[in-house]
């Protein structure tokens, strides 16, 4: 491939003060970390028409340019990591990721990841903006997730993402009884000191839209089901830890477990035992990118959590609680 890119994006205030590769890894998506770097390091991607390095700090309003030849890139390593793939075709894959895979490579994580699974079993795929990945699931969130297997389909999904027209649904374990469902509108951006951490900002934050609903109801926490208008970086924890029920095992937005009064020896090991946040992608629908077909392929809750919802219903459960409370 030797198509020259030309594109261009303004940095807002959320990406203030990153790096000019972080931030140019936020503003053009379709290209991987690596290839953002050599651009920057050749001079084909600008901020404020300079050259600068990658690691040279950008501010609110820099004007960052692309003029750079679209060359074959090959920079991952395939590797024979075992993959729960629920349906493939020429176009796409659609798999469930466990928790604990890191979807694509990056700092601390060079190998070992979902995309590097993916370029095993399907080569091709290395040649793919991002490796064929269009939507990520955090290190560890479980569940549905789709790859493009052509740079037609990945062009395709990208575009119904853009235009919040697939659908993603999800199960989350939730600190609190809450009363009823609700929306979440709120922009979320780069937390303003934690720049690891995302947050709902007041001002300079993208928009992001969540859904949820309740799906039982426990004593002192409650199953919702979750859908996504919006696709932000760790959007339903930062929306619902916003709203004061943050997601079971979430040690960056629900801190500590929070034993319940009275608790008994069982909920309180399953509690402090609990290993990642309580969030499974458990539904994904989407139109095929050939056919145009709606599709819709749905990922049983891992095992992980049917055992905390097992214990969370023989003893937290409130009488009378039925599934939509």
């Amino acid at each position: 491939m030797t198509d020259r890119i030309r594109t261009a994006a303004d940095v807002g205030p959320e990406l203030d003060g990153e790096r000019l590769d972080q931030a140019a890894a936020h503003l053009f998506p379709d290209f991987s970390r690596s290839r953002l770097q050599t651009w920057i390091r050749r001079g084909e991607l600008l901020a404020g028409g300079r050259q600068c390095r990658p690691r040279d700090k950008v501010h609110s309003g820099d004007h960052l340019t692309v003029d750079a030849l679209l060359e074959d890139e090959v920079s991952w390593r395939p590797e024979a990591v075992a993959l729960d793939i629920l349906y493939e075709d020429e176009a796409i894959v659609v798999l469930n990721k466990p928790a604990g895979l890191v979807v694509h490579p990056a700092a601390g994580h060079a190998d070992g990841t979902l995309v590097n699974a993916l370029i095993g079993h399907f080569p091709a795929m290395a040649q793919l903006p991002r490796g064929g990945i269009v939507h990520r699931l955090d290190m560890e969130t479980s569940g549905v997730m789709v790859a493009a297997k052509s740079l037609s389909a990945h062009h395709h999904l990208v575009a119904q993402l853009q235009e919040r027209t697939v659908k993603r649904q999800y199960c989350a374990v939730c600190i609190g009884a809450m009363t009823g469902g609700g929306t979440v509108d709120e922009p979320i951006g780069r937390h303003p000191r934690q720049r690891k951490k995302m947050a709902v900002l007041s001002h300079g934050g993208k928009s992001a839209v969540t859904h949820y609903r309740i799906s039982r109801r426990f004593a002192n926490h409650t199953r919702i089901t979750v859908s996504l208008e919006t696709g932000r970086t760790h959007q339903i924890r930062v929306h619902m830890a916003h709203r004061r029920y943050p997601l079971i095992g979430d040690p960056v937005y629900g801190g500590r477990p929070r034993i319940p009064k009275g608790a008994s020896d069982s909920l309180i090991a399953a509690l402090r035992g609990f290993p990642r946040q309580a969030l499974h992608a458990e539904a994904l629908g989407l139109v095929h990118p050939l056919s145009g077909e709606a599709m819709q392929f749905e990922c049983p809750l891992p095992e992980d959590m049917q055992a905390l919802l097992a214990v969370l219903e023989r003893e937290d459960e409130v009488p009378g609680s039925a599934a939509g409370a």
